[in-house]
């Protein structure tokens, strides 16, 4: 076979693996949005919400998950601004190339999950696949993706849930209370979730429930 032939066989071989590379990585690009931001604790907080109140579909998931990515962008804003700055206004320039574009957006998401992730978490993992535990925030910013992404996560999931069991416990009074009530009166026939529900929408209307639950959420990342 030519020289050029091979030249060209080589060149297009390698511009098909860019092209599966860069497929994968839009692929699984939602994934990596859930995984390494704040959007997990935001939508499983809302859903823990939806179901105290017992709404059923009210609000739907679209417009659960649409709240719930307004404010990951309000929260990564800065984490964003960061990757703009070292890495992606760098690369549009054309001063680093591919390779250093995806290393320099990885600083930013790094310091954030090793920020927010717990350090049990980290020495769990740590300890699972046999990387050394950090000592200091500086080493925790240095470790592998497949480290920090499901440490991340864990303490993610940790702390959603332990919100979530803060907004059960007003609403679970409210069904003690109606229930204890409708029983004491004979009506064992009537479902409590009829009367309680709308005092639970009452009450979470009057303390500017929506209000209170983003601020507290958007306060938990400063």
């Amino acid at each position: 076979m030519p020289t050029d032939a091979l030249i060209n066989v080589n060149g297009e071989s390698v511009q098909a693996l860019e092209i599966l590379f860069l497929t994968t990585v839009l692929m699984l690009l939602p994934s990596l949005i859930i995984m390494m931001t704040s959007f997990t604790r935001y939508v499983v907080v809302f859903s823990f919400l939806r179901t105290a109140m017992g709404t059923q579909q009210t609000p739907p998931n679209m417009v659960l998950v649409g709240m719930a990515l307004i404010l990951t962008l309000f929260t990564m804003s800065p984490t964003l601004a960061q990757i703009n700055e070292e890495a992606f206004a760098p690369y549009q320039a054309e001063e680093i190339t591919q390779e250093e574009f995806f290393d320099r957006a990885q600083g930013p998401v790094k310091r954030f999950m090793s920020k927010w992730a717990e350090v049990q978490s980290v020495e769990l993992y740590c300890n699972m696949s046999g990387t050394p535990v950090p000592a200091t925030e500086e080493e925790a910013e240095e470790l592998p993706l497949t480290v920090l992404i499901p440490a991340f996560v864990t303490s993610e999931l940790k702390k959603a849930f332990s919100l979530g069991f803060l907004l059960y416990i007003p609403f679970v009074l409210i069904d003690m209370v109606v229930a204890s009530t409708l029983m004491s009166m004979g009506m064992v026939m009537l479902p409590p979730s009829m009367i309680s529900t709308p005092f639970k929408l009452l009450l979470f209307v009057l303390l500017d429930g929506w209000q209170l639950l983003f601020a507290t959420l958007a306060a938990g990342f400063v």
